[in-house]
């Protein structure tokens, strides 16, 4: 009996290490289509970001693991995650360009994340 509980007990260990390794899914179904589609409530996540405004529970969490994504590569993150950056990195860059290089000189002063996105683009076209 001992015996199955520490190999419960390290299974439960595991996993939570696993999970450590992992962002939050939490908010992988919010709407981004609509978030990038609605002026106002982009410049809102925007301004947050900017610590400009108000943060939204989204806004928070995005604004916590952001830099660690961007420093990582996002290695952290989900597949749906990925897609969805680049979803948001295509439509800032596109039709934001000014809050693009806002953002990026904010969390990217020395622009080594833009230029390993960039490559990664070159990449994914390339393939």
């Amino acid at each position: 009996m001992k015996l199955i509980s520490a190999v419960i007990f390290c299974a439960f260990l595991v996993a939570s290490v696993l999970a450590d390794n992992k962002y939050t899914n939490k908010y992988d179904n919010v709407d981004v289509d609509k978030i990038l589609n609605n002026e106002r409530v982009l410049t809102n996540y925007i301004k947050c970001l900017m610590d400009e405004g108000p943060c939204t529970p989204e806004g928070r969490e995005l604004k916590k693991t952001l830099p660690d994504a961007l420093a990582s590569g996002c290695t952290k993150c989900n597949q749906r995650q990925k897609e969805t950056a680049e979803k948001v990195i295509r439509h800032l860059t596109q039709k934001r360009s000014r809050d693009w290089e806002r953002l990026s000189k904010k969390y990217d002063p020395e622009g080594q994340y833009k230029k390993r996105y960039e490559e990664h683009v070159a990449e994914t076209r390339g393939a």
